[in-house]
């Protein structure tokens, strides 16, 4: 496998802004990504990154989902725009001679996007955590190592984040209905068994997976080897041991209030993935 990062931000932050690169090089100086470049474009300059933008616009926005969803066929411009990510993965395929690339971009509608592919096999790993766990890290001021420093990742208010929450993953659960195949997965159970939730999803991406190819993960922690993410969280950074750990600060950290208004908007769909709306519930 070979994992390629947030791939629905590789045509602003690397080809055009040249951020940093998973590896820690910058995205043109990058042995990785130049071949793929080369193998999918002749070149990054060759692509028209004001077109690609023009057509996420076009077609790549959660209001779009419902059209995506319903249509019979899809406009030229969906086919256009998800041409250019059936490109980099078919590259990176042949340059790392991995069998599955893995694109974590997040975006539900550019995964209703990739449906119309028809050279994709598009295999959805649904990661599904705690509506107010999420809305408590949207909060969180966290730098963007790629930039020096000089920005922070997007925050968002627990009111907005909640409501995203509830839109995109309703939005993969349309996903599943449409015929894409779709394994959802929580957060918490992941890592409370994180060797035995891996084989899993290699069984989903058509993988069989050997003792030997876990042999990264540890008790409680997984040591990690240099990536080429293009985009994503600052994590992507890290080389060498990390510790795998339950994160529930916004427990005592996220205020009551916005834990309880979190928990009203998110209370349908946190009920059907299993989360307890009080503390009660969870005894």
């Amino acid at each position: 496998m070979c994992a390629l990062g947030e791939v629905v931000h590789l045509w602003q932050r690397d080809i055009r802004d040249d951020e940093r690169c998973g590896c820690g090089a910058r995205f043109s100086g990058c042995a990785f990504w130049r071949r793929v470049g080369e193998r999918a474009f002749g070149g990054w300059n060759h692509v028209d990154v004001d077109r690609v933008h023009a057509l996420r616009d076009a077609v790549e926005r959660t209001r779009h989902i419902p059209r995506l969803a319903t249509a019979a066929e899809a406009p030229p411009e969906v086919h256009e725009y998800a041409d250019f990510y059936a490109r980099v993965y078919a590259a990176a395929a042949e340059v790392s001679g991995a069998e599955v690339v893995v694109d974590s971009s997040k975006h539900s509608a550019l995964a209703h996007v990739l449906r119309w592919a028809g050279d994709i096999d598009l295999r959805v790993v649904h990661v599904v955590r705690d509506a107010r766990g999420v809305a408590y890290s949207w909060t969180k001021r966290v730098s963007r190592p790629e930039t020096d420093g000089a920005e922070e990742m997007t925050r968002y208010s627990p009111g907005r984040s909640a409501m995203l929450w509830n839109a995109h993953n309703a939005a993969f659960g349309l996903l599943a209905k449409r015929g894409v195949a779709v394994h959802r997965l929580r957060y918490e159970e992941f890592l409370a068994h994180p060797r035995s939730e891996l084989l899993k999803i290699g069984d989903f991406a058509g993988l069989r997976l050997r003792p030997g190819d876990l042999a990264f993960l540890g008790n409680g922690y997984a040591d990690l080897g240099v990536g080429h993410s293009a985009a994503g969280n600052p994590m992507r950074f890290t080389v060498g041991r990390l510790e795998l750990r339950r994160d529930d600060a916004w427990v005592s950290s996220l205020p009551a209030k916005q834990r309880r208004l979190v928990g009203a908007v998110c209370a349908p769909m946190l009920r059907a993935y299993g989360y307890p709306l009080l503390k009660e519930e969870s005894r």
